[in-house]
């Protein structure tokens, strides 16, 4: 497993990266909630009151690094990611800085 800090505008998040088999698990968690690759089940992640969004890939077959994530477009956010100004289409950044 990978952990790095990622440097957010007002605060710092923390990535995550875990191979798994042929892919990995890519995630930042901000103070006020996470962004992670498409693995993850943002609606899950509702029903416990967290906000989330996903991303998918811009420029790559995957979401693979920490790079890929932040540079990545929001293709879903649950209600409290919403909440926070997430948007479909955003970058993974723009939205970890959004749940900073």
């Amino acid at each position: 497993m990978l952990q790095e800090r990622i440097q957010l505008n007002n605060s710092e998040a923390s990535g995550y990266v875990v191979p798994i088999g042929p892919v990995n698990l890519v995630w930042g968690v901000a103070r006020r909630g996470m962004v992670g690759c498409g693995a993850f089940d943002v609606r899950a992640l509702e029903k416990f009151g967290y906000p989330a969004a996903r991303v998918r890939p811009v420029g790559s077959p995957s979401v693979a690094t920490l790079s890929d994530l932040l540079s990545g477009e929001i293709s879903e956010a649950n209600s409290g990611a919403a909440a926070m100004g997430i948007q479909v289409g955003m970058s993974g950044k723009e939205a970890l800085d959004r749940l900073s």
